[in-house]
């Protein structure tokens, strides 16, 4: 008689599976893709190696699928406030560059892993994805910016890139894992540099006062 998935055996496989990609997810919050080894992901959840093998193709695939997962998180976030923040660009574009920079200074060990730390083919085709989505957000408030004359900027779409290659450059000193964690007043005056920086060379000024 040929074996047949019940209702239980499966949510019992999903459950499993979960638990190997939040044990791999928490692994790179503390320590960065290198540290979510196959061996430390199964220690984890008190399994075998080829248990994990037998839900994921490979470590690449699994930590493929764990930066999906944290990206997609960060970008919802990041896209809830903008939407949040009003139908000014100036207001939209300031929440943007504030919770970009806010959560990565204060989860700087997964924000370097999402932006900077050496990872395989498999993850960094992920880590495209992810930028574009910044990438996609950042040129419809500059594309709106425009057409409320508030922006300059001779093409929306690279000087979103600019501009998010700005933001992440800017934050490469301080989430690096060898440097000091800063404090909460050097956090508020980095996201301030960065958000005169990308106002300025888009031609205009934050709002004053305001939530950007």
């Amino acid at each position: 008689m040929a074996y047949r998935a019940t209702a239980l055996t499966r949510k019992n496989a999903e459950d499993k599976r979960d638990a190997f990609l939040r044990a791999a997810r928490g692994l790179v919050a503390a320590d960065g893709f290198r540290a979510a080894t196959v061996a430390a992901i199964a220690g984890r959840c008190q399994a075998s190696v080829g248990s994990v093998y037998s839900y994921f193709d490979s470590r690449d695939r699994l930590l493929a699928e764990v930066f999906r997962s944290a990206a997609s998180h960060e970008v919802d976030l990041v896209r809830q406030a903008v939407a949040g923040s009003g139908r000014d660009a100036r207001q939209r574009l300031g929440e943007l560059i504030r919770i970009f920079s806010g959560r990565a200074l204060h989860g700087r060990r997964m924000a370097w892993a999402l932006l900077f730390e050496p990872v395989s083919p498999v993850v960094e085709a992920e880590r495209l994805v992810y930028r574009r989505c910044y990438t996609d957000l950042g040129e419809q408030i500059i594309t709106d910016g425009l057409a409320g004359r508030i922006f300059i900027a001779p093409d929306p779409r690279l000087a979103s890139s600019a501009v998010m290659g700005a933001i992440s450059e800017a934050l490469v000193g301080f989430i690096r894992p060898d440097s000091p964690e800063p404090s909460p007043a050097e956090q508020e005056s980095v996201i301030e540099g960065i958000r005169s920086f990308c106002f300025r060379a888009l031609g205009t000024q934050p709002v004053p006062g305001g939530i950007s």
